[in-house]
């Protein structure tokens, strides 16, 4: 026991030693490293980002985000970091920062902009969390936990206290949490005033965020699904009505009147991919195009597909069965066979039979048992493409076997007439003219589907906005 108090009275003042004033607050913070070790280990996770992640293509708008975040890093209480701001090319709407001064922002958020002070603040509201050193805060906490945890469990024997307390660090990690991220909004705000811009703007982007939100709700509760926490958290009310955020850009030193730059932001969106992008491929009702890898499958009607930087998955509407494709490189040594044998080592496998469609080789089998698996590679140019497919709860893989296989022989070389279709829809700007309406630009715009509310999400006019004759607005073609 003696030994376990001796233990703990280390460990406080290790954690006594892990306090430092907060560079933006003014406040003493528990932290557990440097900065220049929270430098390094932002390093670290940006070179695991850009493995998982594509970057977008334009070098003009690289540019120009990279141009507006240096104004506003300049104006954060951490100028000295060296920030790097990065556009990943991706459709999801959001945005995250690294320790150190690492800031992405996801193409589909810059899709529901419309201006450079919410790009601005977007990038602000990003630098207030590693002015805060919200990550390396969070951090602190949880490897004091996960020490406190190992301590308890040296002094009492009981290896659950450690896993609890595991648990407990996780949770902590997971997200910000509304005080940090009002926090961060607070920071933003200062960092757009000082800058130039219209503090304003960053009530605007959460009005932006919180229509993402409703939105989702909507199309959730009408498909029967939960709905997932998006970027920046869950709102309980409208911002406009939020006491908290109000109160935090009202305390904005000199807020008043800045820059706004809406045509200068339209213009760099101009010609953008809108959802999917070529470089990873693109939907379009349930066929799936790559040109660059030079290949097309379809999913069965009614099923959802998710395509993801490393997998494309495709699941029934209940989400009960699914089929995973994943790709690697090609063992020319291998038959389709061989290559899967390998794969799965001493896996008993039923149901054995050669794949041969239009020039594309393969080989099916399936994983017997309780939790069986239907599983394929095919051979195609230089890679092997492999795809698990299986059945959730205690449903028969039979009962969706049909319809894995549907997928899996679908895949095929594109032809000369679908080279089109692999390309993205781009926004492109518009002047309305007198008489159009929503309605009737979005029956010209190519959207996949819900084209008058994704039209009015675009252009910041959901749920119930209109256009009006002269104004510019983003459309898809």
């Amino acid at each position: 026991m003696s030994c376990v108090r001796s233990v703990l009275a280390l460990l406080l003042l290790g954690l006594l030693a892990g306090c430092a004033v907060n560079p933006a607050t003014g406040k003493t913070d528990f932290v557990m490293m440097s900065e220049r070790d929270e430098v390094s280990l932002g390093q670290r996770y940006h070179q695991e980002v850009l493995k998982q992640y594509s970057l977008v293509e334009d070098q003009a708008l690289r540019a120009y985000v990279e141009r507006i975040g240096q104004r506003m890093a300049r104006a954060s209480h951490r100028s000295n970091l060296n920030y790097q701001f990065t556009v990943v090319d991706s459709p999801d709407v959001n945005a995250f920062a690294l320790p150190g001064g690492y800031i992405y922002i996801h193409r589909g958020l810059l899709s529901y902009l419309n201006t450079e002070a919410e790009l601005a603040a977007v990038l602000g509201h990003e630098i207030g969390h590693v002015t805060a050193r919200h990550s390396v805060r969070q951090h602190g906490q949880s490897t004091a936990l996960s020490v406190l945890a190992n301590v308890v469990a040296i002094g009492t024997g009981v290896g659950a206290a450690g896993d609890l307390t595991n648990v407990l660090g996780t949770a902590v990690v997971r997200g910000y949490g509304r005080d940090m991220e009002l926090e961060a909004d607070g920071f933003g705000a200062q960092y757009l005033a000082r800058a130039g811009y219209d503090p304003q703007a960053m009530i605007q982007v959460v009005r932006v965020l919180k229509a993402q939100e409703d939105y989702a709700k909507a199309r959730a509760a009408a498909q029967g699904k939960p709905v997932q926490t998006g970027y920046h958290g869950l709102f309980d009310t409208h911002p406009d009505n939020d006491r908290r955020l109000q109160e935090v850009i009202a305390k904005v030193p000199g807020g008043g009147a800045g820059e706004v730059n809406r045509e200068a932001f339209l213009q760099a969106l101009n010609g953008m991919a809108f959802g999917d992008s070529a470089a990873s491929g693109v939907r379009r009702g349930q066929r799936f195009y790559h040109a660059d890898l030079n290949f097309t499958l379809e999913y069965p009607a009614g099923w959802g597909i998710v395509n993801q930087p490393d997998k494309l998955i495709g699941h029934t509407s209940d989400e009960q069965a699914f089929i995973i494709m994943g790709m690697e490189d090609k063992d020319a040594r291998l038959t389709p066979e061989e290559f899967l044998r390998k794969k799965l080592g001493r896996e008993r496998l039923v149901d054995e039979f050669q794949l041969n469609q239009s020039g594309v080789t393969g080989y099916a089998a399936m994983i017997p048992g309780d939790k069986a698996r239907r599983l394929a590679v095919l051979y195609h140019d230089k890679y092997a493409y492999l795809f698990v497919a299986a059945v959730k709860g205690r449903a028969p893989i039979e009962t969706q076997d049909d319809q894995f296989l549907r997928v899996i022989r679908s895949f095929r070389p594109l032809t000369s007439k679908e080279k089109a279709l692999a390309q993205p829809l781009r926004i492109r700007l518009h002047t309305v003219k007198a008489g159009e309406t929503i309605r009737s630009l979005a029956a010209k715009s190519k959207f996949n589907d819900d084209g008058e509310n994704q039209l009015r999400l675009l252009n910041g006019l959901y749920p119930q906005g209109e256009v009006r004759a002269g104004q510019v607005i983003k459309v898809v073609k």
